[in-house]
């Protein structure tokens, strides 16, 4: 390959996406691949701190726009100072989170509009979108759940939002995924983790030989 390959990965509190990229980032690896697996908010010093403030559970009065504007201001300075260079060295970069995100959580769920956080995020990522962002299904009760069931998790200020708010994630996101069908594809969470992994790695593959 003569340029990297950005996928991003998607999902409600407790898909299970976390768990998913680093068994697939190791099974690349072992295969071969250069693999870059980073994270949003977060991946770099800058990014991390400003993600501390916006899941810090102390801050329930944060308000949407100013949450809407720390994640787009996150995902700028990740994008220019890591994904960016790995994808300039041929890098596959795995990434948890991205613009999606923004636009199923702050647009939709908080009810900024989709197309408004669109707007802030085009700004910071001057045109740079995946070629494959796979989305992990689950229902809103069965994946609060899986955080309760995990006490090592991070329990971050989302996790605590009461359960309407994360059914209008889900929507936000079944939305999504009707208008960028091309580019988003859809698994299902709560199947068994190694049917999970092994659909994921399939439809990676998929882009990879493509890329070839």
């Amino acid at each position: 390959m003569k340029k990297g390959i950005f996928i991003t990965m998607e999902g409600p509190e407790g898909a299970g996406k976390t768990t998913i990229i680093g068994m697939l980032a190791q099974k690349l690896l072992a295969e071969g691949y250069q693999v870059l697996q980073t994270r949003e908010p977060g991946g770099i010093e800058i990014a991390e701190q400003i993600r501390s403030v916006i899941l810090d559970k102390k801050n329930t009065q944060m308000d949407p726009r100013t949450e809407a504007l720390l994640y787009a201001a996150a995902r700028r300075q990740h994008l220019v100072e890591k994904v960016l260079p790995a994808l300039e060295k041929g890098f596959i970069v795995l990434c948890d989170r991205f613009i999606d995100s923004s636009l199923a959580y702050q647009g939709y769920a908080r009810g900024l509009g989709i197309d408004e956080v669109f707007a802030i995020n085009r700004f910071a990522i001057e045109g740079m979108m995946p070629e494959l962002t796979i989305y992990f299904d689950i229902e809103p009760e069965a994946g609060l759940e899986r955080i309760n069931r995990h006490k090592d998790r991070e329990v971050n200020r989302l996790d605590l939002e009461d359960l309407q708010f994360h059914h209008k994630v889900r929507e936000g996101y079944d939305q999504l995924i009707n208008q960028y069908s091309d580019r988003i594809y859809k698994i299902d969470a709560s199947m068994p983790v190694e049917q999970v992994l092994k659909e994921t790695e399939n439809k990676l593959k998929e882009i990879i030989h493509q890329k070839k």
